[in-house]
């Protein structure tokens, strides 16, 4: 699984980031997490608003922030 934080670098994406890592763990999920800074490739997904996540090409949410719970059950529907 391949999962990606969409955002600048701002508090709620890094704490996003944070979350996300804290759900592969809690899931016991086989996922790599990769913070996409560059703003070309975020526009390129279609997302208009940061944080966001993608999981395997295909965007989850974006412009809010769940919590780690909200995130396991994300992940786990994959």
């Amino acid at each position: 699984m391949k999962i990606e934080v969409l955002g600048s670098g701002c508090a709620k994406c890094k704490i996003l980031e944070e979350r996300v890592r804290e759900a592969v763990k809690k899931a016991g999920l086989d996922a790599t997490v990769e913070h996409v800074y560059d703003m070309d490739k975020i526009i390129a997904t279609g997302v208009l608003g940061t944080p966001a996540l993608v999981v395997d090409g295909n965007v989850k949410f974006s412009g809010r922030l769940p919590n780690v719970d909200e995130l396991v059950s994300i992940l786990k529907s994959e």
